[in-house]
Parts: C-alpha cells; sequence; structure tokens
C-alpha cells in the first residue's frame, strides 16, 4: 500500500482526516486486505490508520494476544488519540476485543469481522501447518466464498509462512495463545458500541459465532453479507463499507446526544 510511514517501531498506512480507524489485520493478511476501506472511509470524515502489527517480529513471549492489545494501546498513545474505533478481523478482531476489554477508556467503538475470541478451532484449523503448495492453495481458498479471491499473491504469502520455520512456531503460538485468551465469559461486561459484520459462508468462523458474538455483547448489532466467506472486507468491499459506514452514522448520533446532554 502507498501512504506507509514509518515512525520509531511501528509501520503503518494512514489516510484521511477526522475520527480516528485503527484496522487490525489478521494472521494471513497484510495492510492490503483492508484496500476497500482504506479508499472510502478517508473520504467520509475519518482517518483510517492500518498498522502493521509485530505478528513475527515480537519475541516469543510476546507473541499472544494480550500483549498485541497492548501494543495496539502503545500505538494509540504514540499517535496522540484521545478514543479510537477500532476495526479487526480474525485474529485482528480478538486482539481489538481484548484491546476493549482492557482500555475501554480508549474506545469509541469496535467493528469485528470473522473474529476469533469465542471458536477454539479458528486459528488451528484455517492456518496451514506446512504442505505442499497446492494444499496451502486450497486452504487459503477456503477462507473464502469466492475462490478466486485467493490470488496467487495471497497462496504465495501463505505458502511463504508456512514454509518459514520461525513463523510457523510464531503462527502456533497465537493460535494456542488465541484458544487460552476466550473471551465468552468477559463479553457481557463489554459495554463498548460493536458492530458485528460476518459472512454467511464463514468456514473458518461460522455464523454460529457472529451470533454468540451479538448475544454476549450487550451493545452489539449484527450484520450478514451473503456469498461471503471468513474476510467480508475482501470479498464484498463495497457492501462492508455500506454497513459499517450505516453503523459508524448511528454510533455518531448516539455519541451526539450523549455530549450534549
Amino acid at each position: 500500500m502507498q501512504n506507509t510511514k514509518k515512525e520509531g517501531k511501528y509501520t503503518y498506512y494512514e489516510a484521511g482526516e477526522g475520527t480516528p480507524i485503527i484496522i487490525l489485520h489478521g494472521l494471513m493478511g497484510g495492510l492490503s486486505n483492508f484496500d476497500g476501506v482504506a479508499k472510502y472511509f478517508p473520504t467520509e470524515g475519518y482517518k483510517v490508520v492500518i498498522p502493521e502489527l509485530p505478528i513475527y517480529t515480537q519475541s516469543i513471549l510476546k507473541t499472544n494476544v494480550k500483549a498485541f492489545a497492548r501494543w495496539v494501546k502503545d500505538f494509540i498513545t504514540f499517535k496522540g488519540f484521545d478514543r479510537v474505533i477500532l476495526l479487526g478481523n480474525s485474529l485482528g478482531g480478538h486482539i481489538a476485543l481484548y484491546h476493549t476489554k482492557m482500555y475501554p477508556e480508549k474506545m469509541l467503538g469496535l467493528i469485528i469481522t470473522g473474529s476469533s475470541g469465542l471458536y477454539e478451532s479458528a486459528m488451528g484449523d484455517s492456518y496451514p501447518r506446512r504442505g505442499d503448495y497446492d494444499y496451502i492453495k486450497h486452504k487459503a481458498q477456503d477462507v473464502f466464498y469466492d475462490p478466486s479471491v485467493a490470488t496467487k499473491e495471497i497462496v504465495d504469502e501463505v505458502y511463504a509462512v508456512a514454509n518459514d520455520r520461525l513463523k510457523l512456531i510464531k503462527t502456533l503460538t497465537i493460535a494456542k495463545s488465541a484458544i487460552r485468551h476466550n473471551m465468552a465469559k468477559d463479553l457481557p461486561k463489554m459495554h463498548v458500541p460493536t458492530c458485528i459484520i460476518w459472512g454467511r459462508n464463514d468456514n473458518v468462523t461460522p455464523p454460529h459465532v457472529a451470533e454468540e458474538f451479538h448475544e454476549l455483547l450487550p451493545n452489539s448489532a449484527l450484520y450478514w453479507i451473503d456469498k461471503c466467506g471468513h474476510a467480508a472486507m475482501m470479498e464484498h468491499p463495497d457492501e462492508f463499507n455500506r454497513l459499517m459506514h450505516e453503523w459508524l452514522k448511528k454510533l455518531d448520533t448516539a455519541h451526539h446526544l450523549l455530549t450534549e446532554e
């Protein structure tokens, strides 16, 4: 992605002015997974910031959901933001949820899609251990409803990780950490307004996971996208943006009402 900056220990994409939306990518995805969101929201009065998460660069002791949530808080402080909207997909959604649990005072709102945090096998199964290219291609295609979304570039990226021993160890460490940091008990106490956008055909975190998030999170709204797998913002970017924007407008209205009282 263009507009990527490096400052201190942070590398991130930034565009637009206004309320900050910080986007947390998943294990398999880089910053480009959110191209649609990154192009649309800066024209609508938001500042979109996508940091590169230190998934493979932290020490193994800091390779876990809680440490990544702390890293996000440090990044928010580094940027000088008061309160933010966090958007996360897959592992990024889990980190966003954990950040919300730990630092609710930093949060204006939370948006999750295909998020881990409730469903035990979300990380383990979807992530190929290693194996030949065709196997990994098949696994990558499984993430989407339409297998053609898994471009050669995406498959190559996953293949490279699966064949890098250190990255593989870290991936498995994260998968275990995601299971350990199950959030079922925490969610009912989390009152930050939350938008849940889910693919109806998600094989990685199936639709019942979205329903459970919606049930457990007291201040949540659930939106579905049809013919859509685990990465809604990639597979149906326009629909994803429309739903997210609709929810943000409601959030904004509620926020204004609160601040006027």
